[in-house]
């Protein structure tokens, strides 16, 4: 799967002067949201990233997404990944600048789950998701995203980072942002 070009295909592709949700700038600026607007487009995405998992011999029986970029990613992970015996669920904002998990959603002790997310930067918003879900009782057997933007490859905190592909875009710090990228309006994310 060329997941780039699927993202240029639905106009989620971008280039200017981004903010990113991490704090980082970029000259580039991919927009999950506007790929899974389409169910067919995230559709075979899930499905392909549910493949990629299965491959990597990952089992678990819930998929969780932090909210709210990820909620739709897991539903659909899931829906392809196992059927009717895979559950899934989502995270949400705490008032503390963490995640947690929705009162509704139970996870028994030791429940293997795989957290997905669908850009990668810094890893942030899905370990947050990852700890709420362990501090629920669940067991991370892999973290899984569409596009993996990291500058250093393999696993995530010490997790199994499973990913459709693999883009490294610049990134730079707040304090450090080229001239020439300084001198594009600024686009927050």
């Amino acid at each position: 799967m060329d997941v780039l070009a699927l993202y240029r295909q639905a106009g989620a592709y971008h280039e200017g002067h981004f903010l990113l949700a991490s704090g980082r700038h970029s000259p580039k600026f991919l927009q999950s949201t506007t790929v899974l607007q389409y169910p067919h487009l995230t559709g075979q995405i899930a499905a392909a990233l549910a493949g990629k998992l299965t491959d990597a011999g990952v089992q678990a029986g819930l998929i969780i997404g932090p909210a709210m970029g990820g909620v739709v990613l897991a539903y659909e992970v899931a829906r392809h990944y196992g059927g009717e015996n895979v559950r899934a669920i989502f995270t949400e904002k705490d008032w503390k600048g963490g995640m947690k998990i929705r009162e509704a959603f139970t996870i028994a002790p030791g429940e293997p789950f795989i957290a997905v997310e669908d850009v990668l930067t810094t890893g942030g918003s899905v370990l947050k998701a990852v700890r709420a879900a362990e501090a629920a009782g669940g067991r991370c057997a892999a973290i899984a995203c569409i596009v993996d933007r990291r500058a250093v490859e393999g696993p995530l905190e010490g997790y199994p980072l499973v990913s459709l592909t693999r883009l490294v875009f610049d990134t730079y710090p707040p304090d450090d942002v080229p001239e020439w990228l300084a001198e594009l309006p600024l686009q927050e994310i």
